[in-house]
């Protein structure tokens, strides 16, 4: 019988991993992708690019305006912090965080599983090289494949769902070592917060710097430069 996974795919590193990972593992592939009024949308055309080129069986643009509520450097008219090295990020957490972001899509991805009749949804979080948004630790994910399996038909029978975390103790270089491995073309991903020109990373942000950092461990250049 053919396993079925939702994967949440934003067009960036971690999640086009993902992908590639539970490919690997012989999922069939159902990716769900959010247009939540994020600055950085041109993510969104990574995601189909990525998508495609990964003959996904399906993939789900969902349109979910954030801006309604503001509140994040990536959803509001607040600047994203930019420095020029990874040792300026501070524990804190940062202003380019959307509140209960990953809460919300992972709700819609809840739902979009239990229609599929799918148990299994994969997320590309990580509790190591990230910007330290709460949304991303293992208690987190933990506490809401219990409140999936209580809040869910599906749930309340023998069809138990398992959030799928495999990057969680991941350095950002292990994650990029092993996208390599799997045949992830990286330079088909974005991960800037704020991209120049639309579509190339500043180099700058956070992420960009956890990015660069990654690839220079692996002693290469991010290809989508």
């Amino acid at each position: 019988m053919t396993k079925k996974a939702v994967i949440l795919l934003s067009g960036g590193l971690d999640s086009a991993t993902v992908l590639a990972l539970a490919k690997s593992e012989e999922y069939e592939i159902y990716a769900i992708s959010f247009s939540y009024g994020q600055r950085h949308n041109v993510e969104l055309d990574k995601a189909r690019e990525i998508a495609k080129s990964a003959n996904v069986t399906e993939h789900k643009i969902v349109e979910i305006d954030l801006r309604a509520f503001g509140g994040s450097a990536l959803t509001d008219d607040i600047a994203v912090p930019k420095s020029d090295n990874v040792d300026d990020i501070n524990d804190e957490i940062p202003v380019t965080y959307v509140p209960a972001r990953n809460l919300i899509f992972l709700s819609y991805a809840l739902g979009y599983a239990e229609t599929l009749q799918s148990q299994n949804i994969f997320i590309g979080v990580n509790a190591l090289d990230y910007s330290g948004y709460p949304d991303c630790r293992p208690d987190f994910i933990k506490s809401f494949e219990q409140t999936a399996n209580f809040a869910t038909a599906a749930g309340i029978g023998d069809k138990k769902f398992t959030i799928h975390t495999p990057l969680m103790e991941k350095t950002k270089a292990e994650i990029i070592k092993l996208g390599l491995e799997l045949g992830v073309d990286y330079s088909k991903t974005l991960s800037c917060y704020d991209p120049i020109d639309g579509d190339k990373p500043c180099g700058h942000c956070d992420s960009c710097l956890l990015r660069n950092k990654g690839f220079s461990e692996n002693r290469m250049t991010d290809p989508s430069i």
